[in-house]
């Protein structure tokens, strides 16, 4: 994964929460997501922008 894949606005993610849960998102630089830890969902972040949709998160399994 490239730098530009995974780089987004740190004010941005402030603003951001789950569309599920409503709840935090934690940013996971490594994989390139932002992870919701109560949803238990991870959206993805391709060229610098979340991809906010429950259909394109991958579910975190246990």
């Amino acid at each position: 994964m490239n730098s530009s894949t995974s780089r987004v606005d740190p004010k941005l993610l402030e603003l951001l929460v789950c569309p599920l849960t409503k709840g935090r998102l934690t940013y996971d630089a490594a994989a390139g997501e932002l992870v919701s830890e109560k949803a238990k969902l991870a959206y993805p972040i391709r060229d610098g922008i979340p991809i906010m949709l429950i259909s394109e998160a991958r579910e975190i399994k246990d």
